[in-house]
């Protein structure tokens, strides 16, 4: 085939990503030539815009702001594959579009960074009134659950903008995903990562993933050899109960799952400031089934009501 053209942002952490694709499908057909596509996303534009329960653009949920672009690379021809991470992808898949996840998964942990020298080494450390800064909804109603003390502030920004304005003084400390600092080689700035039985992360945390033409089966068998099972199986049900909840990646809803024999997978959902709190954890062997009877569970339980749904 010719050169296989794969459509990315253009931060550090999504050209650290497209480029870990690449790799990986060169070694699966070393004969392999692929090229990158850099495209600006209305996300990466619009920095003023709040990623906090957006407002519909165009008819597409604000989350899409960072795959949009991509993903009109795809329909239009000018792109094979488009690299995500997992977490900002829309449960809700395109039309014509196909979506695994790619590879092993990463740390799916948040983590709390706090500047150098300020001896914040755990959440507990945090002072009573702390800044914490964080552009994620779940992460402030998760922090909110565990400290009720501490301000949380918002931040926008790639990783390195964010870890600027941190060691700046603007707060006393960050929460961010840990698989990205890892993969951006600043493994070394996380204070501490945060238990995922505690902070649930959002679903899909951690997993890259990948998005082509449905039609394009030669890019299908290609990117089949990446697919770890155990990622696939466990981002499956975590995506299918955001889906059957209608919820998208700004609610207060954290879903991870883990395979220990079977798949052992838990929700968490909240309002904004964690005045109320739902959890809920079952096992199963059917990725969609028990996605979706833990969404039943929760759903039970009045979680469309505190998710606004």
């Amino acid at each position: 085939m010719p050169a296989l053209c794969i459509a990315t942002r253009r931060s550090p952490l999504a050209l650290i990503q497209a480029n870990f694709v690449a790799a990986r499908l060169r070694e699966t057909d070393p004969t392999l030539e692929v090229e990158l596509l850099e495209v600006a996303t209305r996300g990466d534009i619009d920095q003023s815009a709040s990623l906090v329960r957006p407002a519909e653009r165009d008819g597409k949920p604000g989350k899409g702001v960072f795959i949009d672009s991509l993903r009109d690379a795809l329909v239009d021809g000018r792109a094979d594959l488009a690299a995500h991470s997992m977490k900002d992808v829309p449960v809700a898949l395109a039309d014509g579009l196909a979506l695994t996840t790619f590879g092993p998964r990463a740390d799916p942990r948040d983590a709390l960074v706090a500047s150098s020298g300020s001896g914040i080494r755990d959440l507990h450390d945090l002072a009573p009134g702390a800044k914490v800064a964080t552009v994620s909804i779940r992460r402030r109603a998760l922090l909110k659950n565990v400290l009720r003390n501490v301000e949380v502030v918002p931040v926008r920004g790639n990783v390195g903008t964010r870890l600027k304005r941190l060691d700046e003084g603007r707060y006393d400390a960050l929460l961010l995903a840990s698989a990205g600092l890892d993969r951006l080689g600043l493994d070394g700035r996380i204070a501490q990562r945060l238990n995922t039985e505690t902070f649930v992360p959002a679903p899909g945390q951690g997993a890259l993933a990948v998005e082509y033409r449905a039609t394009r089966s030669d890019v299908r068998d290609l990117v089949s050899r990446a697919v770890d099972p155990t990622t696939e199986y466990c981002v499956v049900a975590e995506r299918e109960v955001a889906r059957a909840l209608g919820a998208d990646c700004a609610l207060p809803l954290g879903v991870h799952c883990v395979r220990e024999g079977n798949l052992r997978l838990t929700a968490f959902a909240a309002d904004d400031d964690a005045a109320r709190v739902l959890r809920v954890t079952l096992s199963g062997d059917d990725p969609l089934a028990l996605g979706a009877e833990v969404a039943g569970r929760l759903d039970a339980l009045g979680a469309r009501e505190l998710l606004g749904v």
